[in-house]
């Protein structure tokens, strides 16, 4: 399928704070960084001690529960830059030395309150999830890079925005890089003006054998889509590649591996995307709709307790930006407010779980 049987629209360049560049975003550090202070710091850890003295299991944590009148309104600023500006936020100097993963969880989730509402991000149900090496092959059908060491390229999630928390970074790499992907729309159009149709026409998709009620297992959407002045993008290769090992999916021509390939290669300029590291204790947020998230491979330690692991929200956000049908029809399901969902599988509640499952 490509864009030849869809009407296309008039396709200019999006100015606006989504498209950003990487060596330049570089330099404004302090537009998307926040580093805790020493106030701010003392109630979230009063906070975690106060949900853990009331045995509040993760998911009855909401901001009564976890006041932080220091942080609300940097929280509250960072959200707006997430969902209107340039996408993406880092929070850091959170010392979590003497933590238990419980107590990292606790601040994470309850930070993540002031955020939006936690979506399920697998078919069991995980409202809390985990990024961490399972020890399972990238190219397997069913396997989430997630759950895997290997480099992931640079894709989106599903849902408004996506939190990290790092809780162990790895002995080496596993470095997060993300990019504008109103950008890279922006640099596709202006180098190859003729692959434009392709990507703006479905993509064919697996959907890991997690499938939501009324759905099928594969999905079909764009990878970019102009909409309310903006361009609202969803791209994951590898569920591309994989949805073509369903039975019947149709072919991806050359055209459309081509259009894919310079979108890769775009994202991949150092100009354009911006890389940092991962801290224990650091929280990174960014807006799916926006920006594109990926990492570098890692070496992890061989101590259990040392390997890489990081914590992970995905949220929905009543106010975030518009979103045209392709996300919550084509693509996943809707919460009650038309936010997209998550990963909703029938007959599976949802749970926060403490460990990688």
């Amino acid at each position: 399928m490509d864009g030849s049987a869809r009407t296309q629209p008039t396709l200019a360049p999006i100015d606006g704070p989504q498209a950003w560049r990487g060596d330049r975003m570089a330099a404004r550090g302090s537009e998307w960084r926040h580093d805790w202070t020493p106030a701010e710091i003392a109630e979230i850890r009063q906070a975690v001690a106060d949900v853990e003295a009331q045995g509040l299991e993760i998911m009855a944590i909401n901001r009564a529960a976890f006041p932080l009148p220091n942080a609300a309104p940097v929280l509250k600023a960072m959200r707006r830059t997430l969902l209107d500006g340039p996408g993406f936020y880092l929070l850091r100097g959170l010392p979590i030395q003497d933590w238990t993963i419980r107590q990292a969880a606790i601040a994470f989730w309850g930070i993540g309150t002031y955020l939006g509402r936690p979506c399920s991000q697998n078919g069991k149900g995980h409202v809390l999830g985990h990024v961490k090496n399972l020890g399972l092959d990238y190219n397997d059908p069913m396997a989430r890079g997630y759950q895997t060491a290997a480099r992931l390229p640079y894709h989106t999630d599903s849902s408004d925005i996506v939190g990290l928390f790092c809780w162990r970074p790895a002995k080496a790499g596993g470095l997060s890089s993300i990019v504008s992907s109103t950008t890279v729309f922006n640099e596709a159009l202006k180098r190859r003006p003729d692959l434009m149709p392709a990507l703006l026409a479905p993509f064919f998709r697996t959907r890991w054998g997690e499938v939501p009620a009324g759905k099928q297992p594969w999905a079909e959407v764009p990878v970019f889509m102009p909409h309310a002045g903006r361009i609202i993008s969803h791209y994951v290769r590898s569920a591309i590649r994989k949805g073509q090992l369903l039975p019947g999916a149709p072919k991806l021509t050359d055209r459309q591996i081509e259009a894919l390939d310079l979108v890769d290669a775009i994202a991949a300029e150092p100009g354009i995307h911006l890389d940092m590291d991962f801290r224990p204790g650091d929280l990174q947020f960014v807006c799916n709709h926006s920006t594109w998230h990926s990492r570098t491979a890692f070496e992890d330690f061989e101590a259990p307790d040392q390997r890489r692991h990081l914590l992970r929200l995905w949220l929905a956000c009543a106010d975030g930006p518009a979103l045209p049908d392709w996300m919550t029809s084509s693509y996943e399901g809707a919460t009650e407010d038309g936010r997209p969902n998550g990963i909703e599988v029938p007959g599976v509640p949802l749970n926060a779980p403490l460990e990688a499952q």
